[in-house]
């Protein structure tokens, strides 16, 4: 019904450090070729009514949404409240690891991490989606974004 899973839950550990600072849900948007932020703005804007948004959009991310991998961009964003320490933080290390546990499967992700500004498409893309289901998002909420180096960061099964 919309809810974030654990899936989508990452333990953040700094770099250099061994234990993760918290953790953070995270969001897959579509390559910027692929994006339906369009559509997503067009659902905000077409009724004030949470549940009514909130239903629009899962049709929307039901459909076919998640259905070709190569539609999505490798990026990773999170969205953090204005003047977040967290965010800070996260950012001033430049880099950090990604934790992902789910479906019997552990993902490390090491990431380089940046803020994204809000003309970024990858900005746009989270906020819309993160405003589907969040009417009272504050309008200058921080997203960062992890890009993953794949030849660092692993995975493993822990069935």
């Amino acid at each position: 019904m919309g809810r974030p899973d654990a899936a989508i839950v990452a333990a953040v550990t700094l770099s250099g450090e061994t234990l993760p600072m918290g953790h953070v849900i995270t969001l897959m948007s579509k390559a910027p070729t692929y994006s339906k932020t369009p559509e997503m703005r067009h659902i905000a804007a077409s009724t004030y009514d949470p549940a009514k948004r909130r239903e629009k959009a899962l049709q929307l991310f039901s459909d076919t949404y998640y259905q070709n991998a190569r539609e999505f961009s490798d990026v990773i964003t999170t969205t953090f409240p204005p003047n977040s320490p967290g965010a800070a933080a996260i950012c001033t290390g430049e880099t950090c690891t990604l934790t992902f546990e789910g479906y019997g499967q552990r993902f490390d992700l090491f990431c380089k991490v940046s803020a994204l500004s809000g003309e970024d498409p990858l900005f746009q893309a989270s906020w819309c989606h993160n405003l589907l289901f969040n009417p009272s998002l504050h309008p200058e909420v921080e997203i960062l974004c992890f890009e993953p180096n794949w030849g660092r960061s692993s995975a493993e099964s822990i069935i």
